[in-house]
């Protein structure tokens, strides 16, 4: 059948999702007919409308150019009015348009699937005139989702890199190497696993190894299986908020063909679309492959966007999901804040002592030491754009909250004191614990001497940097010596330090007034700085001292007997310092990371968990100290995404620049990398490039980033083996590494993740 009449062609470009400039010559109308109108709808979608007849259905067509081929991607019947046609795909970027009208009396079938277009457009979702495929027989599938209630019914929720608990409905296309493909969404809920649904509804009579040879890696593919997600907290420049995005298996190399196959048949099962709709590449080989068919894709019309553009403009993301009590405090809160509050804060803050809870108006990574302490804490933590003017946050600036962080949106409403006292009073041990030191190690040891079993004496970062150095391979982990927790009691003794602790926590106001609190610790580290060393634990530092190397650094690092535990990680609770050549006596600075045990933000982590103060000990790592890395970060011997697939979660920061403890508006690297099942040992899913290169390039080589997630399995099953943890699924370890100047990789530290 023919078109009766051809109405207009549209010369479009889009500039930007919100606006629309015609090309030269704009709107031609042929058959005597009036032009359509034409525009951007909100969300970035073409739009044309035009008068129309009773007796007409209306066909939007798109084309890359005039020359064709041309797609119908919107149907309407005619009513006798104004009649609006939108494209579901969101144009950012050129494409032409023609309005066709079809008597109903005469209708055509675009699929080919010998069932015609106005036949399948009154079958609602059972139909679907721009998809061959025949309707499925039951809820566990579709061909046509009508609207966005069809689509959260067929969802279900999963994590990504970037994004927790967002939700994604699968499909799969069949006949990919065929002239007419069909595309079919799953009932994800019932179906998490395209093979399982070829086989239960499509009939599917091959094994799963066939099926995966037919479906991944290959351009020869016979099934292409992906999935569309939405991002709820996507903020683009213009438009409404959420992103729906077209993803496949991340290790899986979808060529150009494929993609705009699959792009073509879901955005034209989606006719309610009005948010911006994109091909997603989800990990490094789909990147690199875009690049090399960069030609292919600047003629297209299909929306695309990088990882790092979504996951950027995101207003909103969860790094710990939870409810909590507490009074909301707006813009300050790293001093004298107490797990009584919840902070709202401008930036991520270096230091920060127990709170209730912590939204920044800065974007935070998993692995920053608030969040190591938000997780380990069970505090509810969020980054929320704009968070210190939000209207919510504002009315309630001040009063006691519930605040839940929750994968939809933050939840605020005012609570009452009893509900903070419950909440606080729910989190605490009821007892009082008293963590063991052994006090009878009484002399400075190298890490060769320092067994896993040493941690009682001289902390757990020493013990287990010394089962680094036993581990890894000469030069990739540091080599030192170990001041065991015997000095620090001594110099304590030596002082009178115990008794005047004791004294300064009697006093009046010490525990009612967390100022209070701040200032006579602070007035106290200071003598501690200033305290006499006694002379054998002075001499022995000496001689430690005369061991490093001449002219080198030594890294004096924090190791108590409360911290980098399973179960408490500490982090971030005590002080480092580093002894330049210059300083003079080596105890100097010693004393200074003796001091940090009396650290508001520690004293506050050891009162909520009614920690002794007085069995706390603090012993110090020597390590030489270096400088000028080319990159620092920390990692996870676990994929946080995806547990069922190995993988390692990545931060990392150009230079010195600190991870953990980063400046304001200063973006880390994020990314996963996994073993999932690719053409490749690894994969890598990239989340966000360091706002420090100047170019979205990675801090790591591949060779780095292979290297670092090998390092990262040896140092898991050894710990896991020490720790005798091989019952618990979720066992991980955190490590601290760097690389240096000559591009070489060197772990700093390690210690259990706490989930």
């Amino acid at each position: 059948m023919k078109v009766r009449r051809l109405i207009a062609w549209i010369a479009f470009s889009g500039v930007a999702l919100g606006g629309v400039r015609l090309a030269a010559g704009g709107v031609a109308a042929a058959g005597g007919m009036a032009a359509p109108e034409v525009e951007a709808t909100a969300g970035g979608h073409f739009q044309a409308t035009l008068a129309s007849a009773a007796d007409q259905y209306y066909l939007l067509q798109r084309a890359d150019s005039l020359a064709g081929p041309w797609l119908s991607v919107a149907l309407r019947p005619g009513n006798g009015q104004a009649l609006a046609l939108r494209d579901p795909a969101s144009m950012a970027r050129r494409a032409f348009y023609r309005v066709g009208a079809v008597p109903l009396a005469a209708p055509l079938d675009s699929d080919g699937d010998g069932v015609d277009d106005y036949a399948e457009w009154k079958k609602g979702t059972l139909g679907n005139p721009f998809n061959p495929a025949p309707a499925p027989a039951s809820t566990d599938a579709a061909i046509m989702m009508s609207d966005p209630v069809r689509y959260e019914k067929l969802a279900h929720r999963d994590n990504f890199p970037g994004a927790a608990d967002v939700r994604e409905v699968k499909f799969l296309i069949t006949g990919a190497n065929a002239a007419a493909p069909r595309l079919y969404f799953l009932n994800t809920n019932i179906h998490q696993y395209h093979f399982y649904f070829a086989q239960d509804v499509l009939n599917y009579r091959s094994d799963l190894t066939t099926f995966n040879n037919e479906t991944y890696f290959s351009d020869a593919r016979r099934q292409i299986a992906g999935s569309l997600i939405y991002y709820p907290h996507y903020r683009g420049e213009s438009g409404p908020e959420g992103l729906y995005a077209m993803e496949f298996w991340p290790s899986d190399s979808v060529g150009f063909g494929h993609v705009r196959m699959a792009y073509n048949l879901v955005s034209r099962a989606l006719p309610w679309m009005d948010r911006r709709l994109a091909y997603h590449p989800a990990g490094l080989t789909q990147e690199l492959r875009l690049e090399s068919e960069a030609t292919q894709w600047a003629g297209a019309a299909i929306d695309r966007i990088s990882s790092s553009e979504l996951f950027a403009s995101s207003s909103y993301s969860v790094l710990n999901p939870g409810v909590s009590f507490g009074r909301l405090v707006l813009g300050g809160g790293v001093t004298a804040v107490t797990a009584r509050d919840i902070v709202v804060l401008p930036t991520v803050p270096a230091d920060l002592s127990r709170v209730a809870g912590i939204i920044t108006a800065a974007p935070q990574t998993p692995l920053s030491h608030i969040n190591l302490k938000a997780r380990q804490n069970q505090t509810p933590n969020c980054y929320l754009r704009d968070a210190l003017r939000d209207p919510r946050i504002v009315a309630l600036a001040g009063k006691n909250v519930r605040m839940e962080v929750a994968s939809d949106g933050l939840l605020l409403r005012e609570a009452s004191a009893a509900e903070v006292e419950a909440r606080l009073e729910g989190l605490r041990p009821t007892a009082a614990t008293f963590p063991g030191r052994d006090l009878s190690v009484g002399v400075i040891r190298p890490l060769s001497a320092v067994a896993f079993s040493a941690s009682s004496s001289v902390g757990a970062k020493a013990a287990n940097v010394a089962e680094l150095r036993r581990l890894l391979p000469t030069g990739v982990s540091p080599d030192g010596y170990a001041v065991p927790f015997a000095f620090y009691d001594a110099f304590m003794l030596e002082n009178g330090f115990y008794a005047y602790a004791r004294l300064m926590m009697e006093e009046p106001g010490f525990r009612a007034d967390p100022a209070v609190r701040e200032a006579r610790l602070s007035a106290f580290r200071a003598l501690l700085r200033e305290g006499t060393v006694p002379v054998a634990q002075r001499s022995a530092l000496g001689a430690t001292q005369a061991a490093f190397a001449p002219g080198v650094g030594i890294r004096c690092r924090s190791s108590t007997n409360n911290e980098d535990l399973p179960g408490f990680n500490g982090a971030g609770l005590y002080d480092s310092y580093t002894h330049r050549p210059d300083e003079g006596s080596l105890h100097k600075t010693v004393r200074q990371v003796w001091a940090s045990l009396w650290n508001f933000r520690a004293f506050e982590e050891r009162e909520f968990y009614r920690i002794d103060h007085f069995s706390a000990a603090m012993g110090v790592l020597l390590i030489p100290n270096t400088d000028d890395e080319l990159a620092n970060g920390v990692a996870v011997s676990k994929n946080l995404i995806d547990p069922e697939w190995r993988g390692y979660y990545v931060n990392v920061q150009k230079g010195e620049e600190l991870i953990t403890n980063p400046e304001q508006a200063v973006i880390p690297e994020e990314f996963l990398i996994a073993s999932l099942m690719g053409l490749t040992r690894y994969e890598i899913q990239h989340v966000s490039y360091s706002s420090l290169q100047p170019t979205r390039t990675s801090l790591l080589s591949t060779a780095q980033a292979w290297e670092l997630a090998d390092r990262l399995s040896s140092i898991q099953n050894r710990f896991r083996s020490l720790y005798n943890a091989w019952s618990d699924a979720d066992f991980a370890m955190e490590v601290e590494f760097k690389i240096t100047q000559a591009g070489k990789l060197y772990i700093k530290q390690a210690r259990p993740w706490v989930d």
